[in-house]
């Protein structure tokens, strides 16, 4: 059990150490979602209207705008994007040689798989937790009794979307192919969460694929916890409840199919 834990601690480090030392993946990872928030956000601001079906206070509210609106947008876009980068190192390892010296290793092939998507998860929650901090600059008055809830989300979220990029990583064989696996599903996943636009007013299939969406449970609880306190923004397609069960769903799920690529001859 020891040496399971070191190996795996061992593995997490790793993919830390190495992210910290390429710095290109730091802004690469944090600084375009930032952009994006910003000047979508601004774009948008003035023309941004919430549907009075959603909540019969959104329209009437003068507080709101596309800001708030696409803030918890990007935090999943953030973790998102530490996840892609992240488990792109699956894909480096394997042409290095290290991931087949790993596999050699008289330890567990949980090991490998536990080591890299905790890696990742920590990398996608520790970039989205700084993004978290810029909720003031957005209008967003963070509650201390939600934080708990809310960081327990993003962390479920996290590990949820490593361990997706893990299954697609593993099963390809070029960075090439991981980038257009990427923009095929992975940013359209994203598109369809509800982060840029409310699932209220769309085309009657898009808000089927949002439902079958599991990303969109996880935004919606973001969004519950980030709006308290009577915001018109409060009311995400799930409860608090659902939304973290089906995000908690998917990461099992998530991690259950990492575990059985690893294991595929």
């Amino acid at each position: 059990m020891n040496m399971f834990l070191l190996a795996t601690y061992t593995l997490w480090q790793r993919e830390l150490v190495r992210f910290f030392r390429q710095r290109s993946r730091v802004v690469g990872a944090l600084v375009p979602p930032i952009v994006f928030w910003f000047l979508i956000g601004s774009g948008l601001g003035n023309s941004f209207r919430v549907s009075p079906s959603l909540t019969p206070s959104i329209a009437s509210s003068a507080d709101v705008n596309y800001l708030q609106y696409f803030f918890p947008g990007t935090v999943t876009l953030i973790v998102l994007f530490t996840a892609i980068f992240s488990t792109i190192s699956v894909i480096e390892d394997r042409h290095e040689g290290f991931l087949q010296s790993v596999l050699v290793a008289p330890l567990s092939r949980l090991t490998l798989v536990l080591g890299k998507i905790l890696g990742g998860t920590t990398l996608a929650f520790g970039q989205a937790f700084v993004f978290l901090l810029l909720a003031p600059v957005a209008g967003i008055h963070l509650e201390l009794a939600s934080a708990p809830l809310l960081l327990t989300n993003l962390l479920v979220i996290s590990f949820g979307l490593t361990g997706l990029g893990f299954v697609l990583a593993w099963s390809l064989d070029s960075t090439q192919g991981f980038h257009a696996i990427m923009n095929l599903l992975l940013i359209p996943m994203w598109l369809l969460s509800g982060a840029l636009f409310p699932a209220t007013g769309a085309a009657k299939w898009i808000r089927v694929v949002m439902s079958l969406n599991p990303l969109s449970y996880g935004f919606s609880s973001l969004q519950n916890h980030l709006y308290v306190g009577g915001h018109p923004l409060a009311a995400g397609m799930a409860s608090d409840i659902t939304g973290l069960a089906v995000s908690t769903g998917f990461a099992v799920i998530m991690f259950g199919a990492s575990v059985w690529v690893v294991g595929r001859r």
